[in-house]
Order: C-alpha cells, then sequence, then structure tokens
C-alpha cells in the first residue's frame, strides 16, 4: 500500500473517531441539559424559584440559545412576578422559528398578567397559525376571549380546540362549563364527562363533578326536554342523546341521586349502544360500556357522583363495597383515557 493512500485511511479514520466523539459530546452536554431543567423544576414546583433559576442559569451556559431553557427561565420569571424581566426574556422567543407552543403560552400569561389583553391575544393567535392543532392555545385563547366577553368567539375556540386535539382536556373544561349555563344540557353532560376521565385528579375535576349532578338535575326538571332551547337547530348527535336520555326520565322519579344515576346511565348505555352506536362511535360511551361489562359501572358512578353528592353515603357504599371499590380504584389509576381523531359531534364548525 502506497504511503499516500495509508495516509488517506488514516485521516479517514481519525475524521471519523473525531466525529464519534463529537457526538457523544453533544449527546452528553443535551443529557446534563436534560437533567438540569428537571432538577430545576423540581425546585420551581416546590416555590423554591431562586435555585430554579440558579440551575437554569448553569444549563443556559452550556447552551446560550436553547429555546427551553430560555423559556423555562421566562416561566420562573413570570412565577416570581418579576413580569418586565420575564417580558423580556419571551418576547424575542415567540418570534424563533423553533418557537413551540410553550413558548407562546408562557407569553401569552405574561401579557395576561400585565393586562396586555391584546397583545396577549395576538401571542396565541401567532401560535395557532403555526401549532393551528394546538389544544392548549386554543384554549387559552378562548380564555383571553371570554375575559372580553366575547362568549361566542370563546366557545367556538374551545369547540376548535376540542375538534382538532380531542385528548386535550382544558377546552372540555371550559365548554362544560359554557354550556352548563345553557338550557340545554347536552354538552355539559357529554363534555364534562370527558374531562373528568382526560383529568381525573384535580381541583378542577371536583369542580366539574358537581356540575354534571347539577347538569343531570336540570336536564330532569325540565318540562319537556324537547323543546326549542333556541333557534339553533340540534344536530343529529344532540338529537339522539337527548331521546335516548328522555326514555330514562321514568327513573329520575325519585329525585337524582347516585344510586339513580347508576341506574339511569346504566339504561341509557344499553339502549345507546342498541340504537346509535354505530352511527356515533363515541370513546365515552364505549369507555362506560366497558365499565359496565366488566361490573366497575356503580363504582365508577360512585367516584364520579358520590363524593359529590353525599360524602357520607359515598364513604358507607365505600366501606361496604371494598372489593369493587379497590378494583375500580386500581383501574382507574392505571388506565390512560384518550379520545380518537374523528369522534366530534359538536357544533363547532
Amino acid at each position: 500500500m502506497s504511503l499516500q493512500i495509508k495516509l488517506r485511511v488514516r485521516l479517514t479514520v481519525l475524521s471519523f473517531l473525531l466525529a464519534v466523539l463529537f457526538f457523544q459530546g453533544t449527546a452528553v452536554a443535551q443529557q446534563d441539559i436534560a437533567q438540569l431543567r428537571q432538577t430545576a423544576q423540581t425546585f420551581q414546583r416546590q416555590g423554591d424559584y431562586a435555585n430554579a433559576m440558579l440551575i437554569l442559569n448553569r444549563a443556559l451556559q452550556q447552551d446560550a440559545k436553547n429555546i427551553d431553557i430560555l423559556t423555562d427561565i421566562a416561566y420562573v420569571q413570570y412565577l416570581q412576578r418579576d413580569y418586565k424581566s420575564a417580558l423580556s426574556t419571551i418576547k424575542p422567543l415567540v418570534e424563533r422559528e423553533d418557537a413551540q407552543v410553550r413558548t407562546f403560552q408562557v407569553a401569552g400569561n405574561v401579557y395576561r398578567a400585565i393586562e396586555e389583553v391584546r397583545d396577549c391575544e395576538k401571542t396565541y393567535r401567532n401560535g395557532l397559525k403555526k401549532f393551528p392543532n394546538s389544544g392548549a392555545l386554543h384554549s387559552e385563547l378562548g380564555e383571553i376571549l371570554w375575559a372580553k366577553k366575547e362568549p361566542e368567539d370563546a366557545i367556538s375556540a374551545w369547540e376548535s380546540g376540542i375538534r382538532l386535539d380531542p385528548s386535550y382536556s382544558g377546552n372540555y373544561f371550559h365548554a362544560a362549563k359554557f354550556y352548563f349555563a345553557q338550557a340545554d344540557k347536552v354538552w355539559s353532560l357529554v363534555y364534562g364527562e370527558i374531562f373528568v376521565n382526560l383529568e381525573s385528579y384535580s381541583n378542577r375535576t371536583t369542580e366539574i363533578k358537581m356540575l354534571l349532578v347539577e347538569s343531570y338535575k336540570k336536564f330532569f326538571t325540565q318540562s319537556d326536554v324537547f323543546r326549542q332551547y333556541d333557534a339553533r337547530k340540534k344536530t343529529p348527535f344532540e338529537e339522539a342523546y337527548l331521546e335516548t336520555l328522555n326514555r330514562q326520565a321514568p327513573l329520575a322519579g325519585q329525585g337524582i341521586t347516585t344510586a339513580s344515576l347508576v341506574m339511569i346511565r346504566t339504561r341509557f348505555i344499553l339502549d345507546w349502544f342498541e340504537q346509535y352506536a354505530s352511527r356515533f362511535p363515541c370513546r365515552i360511551f364505549e369507555q362506560q360500556q366497558y365499565l359496565v361489562r366488566e361490573g366497575m359501572y356503580e363504582a365508577y358512578n360512585q367516584w364520579l357522583f358520590g363524593a359529590v353528592s353525599n360524602m357520607v353515603a359515598y364513604q358507607q357504599w365505600t366501606q361496604t363495597h371494598p372489593e369493587a371499590h379497590n378494583q375500580f380504584n386500581q383501574y382507574q389509576r392505571n388506565r390512560v383515557f384518550r379520545v380518537p381523531a374523528g369522534q366530534y359531534y359538536g357544533i363547532g364548525k
């Protein structure tokens, strides 16, 4: 082998080794940054913002332009109520090509905190131009529109979020509350139950469980559930839902309690799957059918309505049905509830 060829081979090997070392170094640096961000987030959750900022600044020394670190810093500044610094940090980030959904969320939070409503709305709308399917941005845009006293635009944003990002819980939360204030309770019931299955253990969960109980009470106290609540024509799904739930009205004659809701809702699910399930596939109804089939439906309804309706009665039920209670709790804490695309039957466009 000639000397020239040997040199070429050695150079090729050397280049390869240098490349390997470079990528290994980059991977280690990225791993260190991820660990530092995780540590900072732990401090942040504990309310120790000074230490969170210290750790984030260390991470920034490794990668001064890292948008995740900079967004974290802006968010901690926001939590510290240092809105001037937070705005100075986040404002240039939303203009970057690598801006993420969270970048726009943090910017929106800062603008809301300083009551710059127009800039806040503009930020969310710019974010949606880049991420049109983001449930989070639709949810927060709806919130700012609601604050501006533009309810129709707000519910339109939340409905769009449900349609485009059906497993994001926030839009169901706001939409359920919006429809609870309307005469027709179809969507407060449907969206409310989807929400508590997506977000099962938060302060908002308890609020929506209470709303569900009240929605059933209001539904069955209507003199005629088919009367024209408003000028809007019902969707086929709404008509099917109303027709099926109205059949259960005799079971509500003794009042709306957890026990009566178990009967009403069991009959509803059986009737729905006999007549409408193939026409309107619906994940929340499929979930209920599964729980009926597996003997966990009573426990599910106790979890859903019991504690918010009558805590004493709920505690008595858990004591007299420990196996059913434990079986459902284990299932509930280990399952992942998601709503598939293509099951949108709402009134949004």
